[in-house]
């Protein structure tokens, strides 16, 4: 990763509270304002000639050089009330995210100093709410204040500015014990040691020794042309319930009542939970009043595995796997996603099982890598399951995906199209002219590849570039049990389908074609619309003499035309 270019960079260092700027009281710590004026005395954090020299604000503190790279300028800015992270929410953590926004173009980086007992969810929160990001927030904090002689504090935040400053990481981090951290894959794993933190499932970014060591192929960069985005409307009412041996059934219930909207269950080993017939009702019975369930493992380290369906699988699809999130990112992951308005409880599950921010590891299906050997297509969907690696692997995943989606719909392959599932669960992928696998499907009336992507929650109302939806492919294809399941899924024909629909009708009169009028007429047509020159598709029929078809109208519906006027 190169460093940072430019000589100067400007940083804002928010400080919220937490041990690092804490004093003690009547011998118990509490937040203390004035941080910035303790900073300003300490020259491994001002220079203060420097800053004479740069005619520098009193607001502003400048590191002393660091070569190579650019000199850091920061700005101390104290949140009012200081608190400690115990007492730390995510509404605070939105109003974070939206000083970030507030002063985004001004500064090149962010640091936030918070408590350490709640930054995992802090920084998991921050990763959601702030899409799109192009710049460094690195989130810090200590075990011992910053006054206290022998102390975490001082290497911990030199080392955030120094990393904010100096290196272009555009990501929600968090830096502790010379380690920076992906925000969202960490949690807290001592009360006493300097190294409270650990990553379980994904290594350090950067490691800070004699030299910097940044893991390039783990780092994640936003679209260059895409703006940042903060999502405030984030749902509270999320919560974490971790099973235990004999936990009872009536708890459970008590636990997933409204106004709960999603809850992260914490279960045993690779995912299980206890097969009780009461337990598993009130897991099905959260689940019928919409209550979204992330099973997450109790353990630190691998993933909730599909085995975990011997054990849940009388709940049914109510159950997301967490894969290898951490408790912390699952929780912030569910108050993201219910956060956003307007979406089905279809697409809410797809998201989370989607890696969003990097906060989980989507799991290879080595079970279906056999299965795929026998075809080309499977050859290559297996292929693009063997790949490992990081931000580059992921870009090549998501530029192949929806080439092979649409190549397996196409092909009716439904091995192939099962694994891309698995590897990404939007099929609502569209090629460069706006196909959807739904789209190829319809077109050629693979109606098993209809019925799986529609179980998925594929969209029965996308457009491609030419204005045109998987039901009025399938009325092109004369398609008429894919017309059916399309029209169960809710899939009705537009003013817009319809606008020449009447001389369609009577052109397929006049050539007899029957199997197309019938194709109409199931996906919602009128038949009796007329055509450009007046006439509806009975009366051609009748005029040709094309008696089947006069009969098949009839059958339908369409009641005799009155007599044209003569002209």
């Amino acid at each position: 990763m190169a460093r940072a270019p430019g000589s100067e960079r400007q940083l804002l260092v928010v400080y919220t509270g937490g041990t690092l700027g804490m004093r003690s009281e009547r011998g118990v710590l509490v937040p203390s304002p004035g941080l910035a004026a303790v900073l300003r005395t300490l020259p491994t954090f001002h220079d203060a000639e420097c800053a004479r020299a740069l005619g520098l604000p009193d607001d502003t503190l400048v590191l002393p050089p660091a070569s190579p790279g650019p000199r850091v300028i920061y700005t101390v800015l104290q949140c009012q009330p200081l608190l400690d992270s115990s007492d730390m929410t995510i509404t605070e953590w939105v109003e974070i995210a939206q000083t970030i926004e507030r002063y985004y173009e001004q500064y090149h980086g962010f640091v936030v100093i918070h408590g350490t007992d709640t930054m995992a969810f802090a920084a998991s929160v921050l990763s959601f709410a702030l899409e799109n990001l192009h710049k460094p927030v690195i989130l810090t904090g200590a075990q011992v204040p910053i006054y206290a002689l022998w102390s975490d504090s001082r290497e911990n935040l030199l080392g955030a500015l120094l990393m904010a400053g100096q290196y272009v990481i555009p990501e929600v981090c968090l830096f502790i014990q010379n380690q920076l951290f992906r925000g969202n894959r960490v949690t807290k794993v001592d009360t006493r040691r300097f190294g409270a933190f650990s990553s379980p499932n994904l290594p350090p970014l950067a490691t800070m020794d004699a030299d910097v060591t940044v893991a390039q192929d783990l780092v994640r960069t936003a679209n260059g042309k895409d703006a940042l985005v903060v999502h405030s409307s984030m749902e509270r009412n999320v919560g974490i319930l971790r099973l235990y041996p004999g936990i009872p059934a009536s708890l459970v219930r008590a636990f997933l009542q409204p106004p709960l909207k999603g809850v992260v269950m914490e279960t045993f080993g690779s995912g299980n939970a206890p097969t009780k017939p009461d337990l598993l009702q009130e897991l099905q019975a959260a689940a019928e009043r919409g209550l979204i369930i992330v099973n997450c493992s109790h353990c630190l380290w691998g993933p909730v595995t599909p085995g975990y369906a011997s054990g849940l699988a009388e709940a049914g699809a109510s159950i997301v796997s967490g894969f290898d999130m951490t408790s912390e990112a699952a929780l912030a992951k569910l108050s993201f996603v219910l956060g956003q308005p307007g979406l089905s409880l279809g697409h809410r599950k797809k998201l989370l099982g989607k890696d969003l921010r990097g906060e989980m590891t989507v799991p290879v299906a080595d079970k279906h890598r056999s299965s795929l050997q026998g075809t080309v297509l499977g050859r290559s969907v297996a292929w693009l399951f063997g790949l490992s690696g990081g931000q580059e692997v992921a870009a090549l995943r998501d530029a192949m995906l929806p080439s092979l989606a649409l190549a397996a719909a196409h092909a009716s392959d439904l091995k192939a199209l099962q694994a891309l599932m698995e590897l990404d669960s939007d099929l609502c992928l569209e090629d460069c002219n706006g196909q959807t696998p739904l789209h190829v499907a319809a077109r050629r009336g693979q109606e098993g590849v209809v019925t799986m992507l529609l179980h998925r929650g594929a969209d029965v109302d996308a457009r491609d570039q030419d204005g045109l939806s998987p039901l009025l492919l399938a009325v092109r294809g004369r398609h008429q049990g894919t017309i059916g399941l399309l029209r169960m899924a809710g899939a009705c024909l537009t003013p817009q389908d319809l606008e020449d629909t009447g001389t369609e009708l009577c052109r397929l009169a006049s050539r007899a074609d029957t199997k197309g009028l019938q194709a109409w007429w199931q996906a919602g047509a009128d038949l009796e619309q007329p055509g450009y020159d007046g006439r509806s598709a009975l009366q051609v029929a009748e005029a040709a003499g094309n008696l089947e078809v006069v009969a098949l109208l009839r059958s339908l519906g369409v009641a005799s035309p009155e007599a044209l006027p003569s002209t």
